[in-house]
């Protein structure tokens, strides 16, 4: 019997077991199936606090119910009644300390028309006029490989890149534009730009997709993420799981390679794959060729806060979900989900949460990320004072440092990744990296990579 051993209980490592058992069963294929996961708990950033009523995310909140991998693994494992879907509503900018909604018919901030660029109370006249060269420039420079920053501003001006575009796509993707590429970001922009001549009227020709993934895009589950862990471990009893257990030592051998852990247990396997982060990658193989490929992915930090308040979710703006902060604002975060008003489930009496985020390109986050859980605190309620008007104190605070765990896409991404991987290949075989340091920020990336890496596995075993 082959074995199997998966590092990392996130999403990637669970969906990994879950469609390598589905392919070892369809190819009659007998293996010992082990995942190791440091944590007490399955799912890594997915992981549900119940607390005060309450229902709070410490990491992701949601999966993007567009992308196909997450709800046809919903319905494989039987669980589309534990659904919920988003509460739509309007997204708001805060800059020059007020609110500004994110004008209707834009993605990530672009306008999709001409309409919604007038509509914009977040770019002056003059921008505007900016913004319609995009119907006159065009492309003879930009691929996908270039980065999204320089390709928007070029087409669409640089005050609504600064003022409207910018402060979203930077809350998405956890990095500066002008060093992310259209490829790891929205590479379709570029096959707007050539095939219409202007990325307006590229939305315009699809706007209909668009418009139906507005609405009710995003989803959960009515007691949180962590139901969705609890399910694909419930439905794994092959699975050997060695939860709290860390491990130290990935070697390869002439049968294949030998994995220690920190209780000082060995195990002999014949495939690995490294479903963690990339700074834990490069210390358990410790290899200099590799290391020079592995050293160009980044990362970026955060700390994301919630506070849930005795008070009821109508105090907030009427059909608010939540704002992002833009230049010109005395808040400290950089953006706030009203969690309540977003997703219903989370509140139980109705009453307020509201999700604070504070990144690592803040001005103030070194001080920050010191702080102690009173002055972070202290923070958070000025700045809901400030954007809410709301001075109560709160009966719930959840607070989560994400140091260095936030994947950054930037131009060196992709040729980084494929060194590492030629790498691999020749020097480590039936050993693989998965995961979103590598492979697609977002959950729905995660489940793809995780279906990807088990028939990379199950090949590597027949």
């Amino acid at each position: 019997m082959k074995t199997v051993v998966v590092v990392g209980g996130g999403i990637t490592g669970l969906c990994t077991m879950h469609y390598l058992k589905r392919l070892a069963v369809e190819e009659n294929i007998s293996i010992r199936f082990i995942l190791a996961e440091k944590s007490p708990h399955l799912g890594g950033k997915m992981h549900t606090v119940c607390e005060q009523g309450f229902i709070m995310e410490t990491g992701a909140d949601s999966m993007v119910a567009r992308h196909p991998g997450v709800l046809n693994l919903v319905k494989e494992l039987n669980f589309e009644s534990e659904l919920v879907y988003n509460e739509t509503g309007i997204s708001y900018i805060h800059t020059n300390n007020e609110l500004h909604a994110i004008p209707a018919g834009s993605t990530f901030g672009i306008p999709m028309s001409v309409d919604s660029l007038h509509s914009s109370t977040l770019i002056s006249e003059e921008g505007k006029k900016r913004v319609l060269q995009d119907f006159e420039l065009p492309n003879t420079k930009f691929t996908k490989e270039s980065s999204i920053g320089e390709f928007l501003e070029y087409f669409l001006g640089k005050e609504i890149v600064e003022k409207q575009i910018a402060p979203v796509l930077a809350g998405v993707y956890s990095g500066d534009l002008y060093q992310l590429s259209l490829a790891s970001t929205l590479p379709y922009l570029v096959d707007y730009k050539n095939e219409y001549g202007s990325i307006i009227k590229g939305f315009e020709a699809n706007r209909e997709q668009f418009e139906k993934a507005a609405n009710k895009k995003f989803i959960s589950f009515r007691k949180g993420l962590s139901s969705l862990i609890n399910r694909l471990e419930e439905l794994l009893p092959e699975v050997e799981f060695y939860k709290n257990t860390a491990t130290t030592e990935v070697e390869k051998n002439d049968d294949g390679y030998k994995v220690t852990f920190g209780n000082g247990e060995s195990i002999q396997v014949d495939v690995v794959v490294l479903a963690i982060p990339n700074n834990v990658v490069r210390n358990l193989l410790k290899d200099q060729q590799l290391e020079s490929h592995l050293e160009k992915f980044t990362n970026g930090s955060a700390i994301t806060m919630y506070l849930g308040f005795d008070i009821p979710d109508a105090v907030l703006p009427a059909d608010g979900t939540g704002f992002i902060v833009s230049h010109n604002s005395d808040l400290v975060c950089n953006a706030s989900t009203w969690t309540s008003r977003k997703w219903k489930h989370t509140s139980t009496n109705g009453n307020l949460l509201v999700r604070l985020f504070y990144k690592s390109n803040n001005p103030r986050y070194e001080e920050l990320v010191d702080m102690t859980e009173e002055e972070l605190t202290k923070v958070a309620l000025e700045d809901i004072r400030l954007s809410l008007n709301i001075e109560e104190k709160p009966v719930v605070v959840n607070i989560e440092k994400w140091i260095d765990a936030m994947p950054k896409y930037d131009l060196a991404h992709n040729e980084a990744l494929q060194g590492a991987l030629d790498q691999l290949n020749s020097q480590y075989p039936n050993l693989f990296i998965a995961g979103c340091s590598y492979f697609g920020v977002g959950i729905g990336a995660c489940i793809e990579n995780g279906k990807n890496t088990a028939e990379k596995v199950l090949n590597a075993l027949k």
